[in-house]
């Protein structure tokens, strides 16, 4: 559960423009399935608790209607939007990498000097920091 609460945070953050067009194309065509999905049923079973339509619930401060139900409604409409964008976007990019090769390593360029840690040239026989004489890798 970390490691997928760490790929949506990074999904969320990243800010690819290929992404967000998806998302955008994805969330219009989803907004009213996730809309009838949460007003006409998750809305419904919250509601059972509260006895009442869980969209209608309001609070009045000072004469002003507080609609706190539509608000945690428009909550959950997100959250299910977003985790099903981060679910599709996820499986396309799975699905772009499926041909690929796997980068190789690039060679390593430079060792570390066992006497002063050092970073030098991977043929080098003599520290420059140190002047240690280096031992040949064999």
């Amino acid at each position: 559960m970390k490691k997928f609460m760490q790929e949506f945070k990074e999904f969320a953050l990243r800010g690819n423009v290929i992404d967000l067009a998806v998302g955008v194309i994805i969330g219009a065509a989803f907004q009213n399935i996730v809309t009838s999905l949460t007003d006409d049923i998750i809305s419904p079973l919250i509601g059972l608790v509260a006895r009442t339509n869980f969209k209608d619930l309001s609070a009045s401060v000072l004469g002003v209607s507080i609609k706190y139900g539509s608000f945690i409604t428009a909550v959950i409409n997100f959250l299910i939007m977003a985790f099903v964008l981060f679910t599709l976007i996820k499986l396309m990019n799975r699905a772009t990498s499926i041909g690929k090769k796997p980068e190789e390593p690039e060679a390593a360029t430079t060792k570390v000097c066992p006497f002063c840690k050092s970073e030098i040239a991977i043929d080098a026989t003599r520290c420059p920091q140190c002047t240690s004489v280096l031992e040949e890798a064999e």
